[in-house]
């Protein structure tokens, strides 16, 4: 039987989400809460949110730091997506998030307004499991609301301080074409990154050691999309780039720690990669 890690924030989304899985009874639940202390009230969602864990019967998991509210969004995601990393290979399990279609359109609009490649487009592509992507933001509320669901709101979702409640509320201006226009390119866009890795995975084949030669005198670019496919995506650009300069200088019998828990580790001709324990 399969088990889901699934992140629950007590917003109305993943609280839909949380009940959608619970209606459905071949797979095993584990509800994963981070807290980033941002803000003052946020141990009431920690507590909300496992109290909801307990009343459907469910294992939970939480943590909390003290990112403080200047914290970056950035900052934010990735020390949630480590946790909600560490959950799931205690659990052996997938991790299920309540990314909607309105947040993939967000994402769309904020990769367009910094600057975006061919990716920019390619949004919420990875092994994390998001089953609610084809569902509007007034779909999930609609649905919890019939269901008689409670949720906490956040407070900080109204603050123009976060580059993503900007781009929201332009975004919610758009009609209902232009968003299904934005959702068909990416799926477009999903269906060419698809066939893109098809062709780096007869490059550098399937491990578990790979070339420094290989990926030290091809074109940056084209290093970094083959880095990025051996590394499941889990890393960013930045943190690519790094581990792509660790592999063309590190010495033999070293290691690099590139993030979300990847460790590269160097002979003189190859290099491997492993999780931290």
């Amino acid at each position: 039987m399969a088990t889901f890690v699934v992140a629950v924030s007590g917003g109305v989304d993943s609280v839909a989400l949380l009940h959608m899985l619970t209606e459905v009874k071949d797979h095993d639940i584990v509800v994963a809460h981070f807290d980033h202390g941002i803000r003052e009230d946020s141990s009431e969602d920690a507590a909300f949110v496992e109290s909801l864990s307990g009343q459907y019967g469910l294992r939970f998991e939480t943590k909390r730091v003290v990112l403080g509210p200047d914290a970056s969004e950035e900052k934010a995601r990735q020390a949630r997506y480590d946790f909600l990393r560490s959950v799931a290979k205690k659990h052996d399990a997938r991790i299920v998030t309540a990314h909607h279609a309105d947040d993939a359109i967000e994402t769309i609009a904020i990769n367009f307004k910094r600057g975006t490649g061919w990716r920019g487009l390619a949004v919420l592509d990875s092994d994390i499991l998001r089953p609610l992507l084809q569902l509007s933001k007034k779909d999930l509320i609609e649905y919890a609301q019939r269901r008689g669901l409670s949720w906490r709101e956040d407070s900080t979702n109204a603050s123009d301080a976060y580059l993503r409640n900007r781009v929201r509320k332009q975004t919610s201006e758009l009609d209902d074409g232009t968003k299904r226009e934005l959702l068909a390119l990416r799926s477009q866009q999903l269906e060419g990154k698809r066939l893109i890795e098809e062709e780096v995975a007869k490059l550098v084949g399937d491990g578990p050691a790979y070339s420094r030669y290989f990926f030290s005198h091809i074109p940056v670019s084209v290093a970094t999309e083959c880095l990025r496919y051996v590394t499941k995506a889990q890393l960013t650009r930045p943190q690519l780039e790094r581990a792509l300069l660790a592999i063309k200088t590190a010495q033999p019998k070293t290691s690099y720690q590139a993030g979300s828990g990847l460790t590269f580790d160097f002979t003189t001709r190859n290099f491997s990669l492993s999780l931290l324990k």
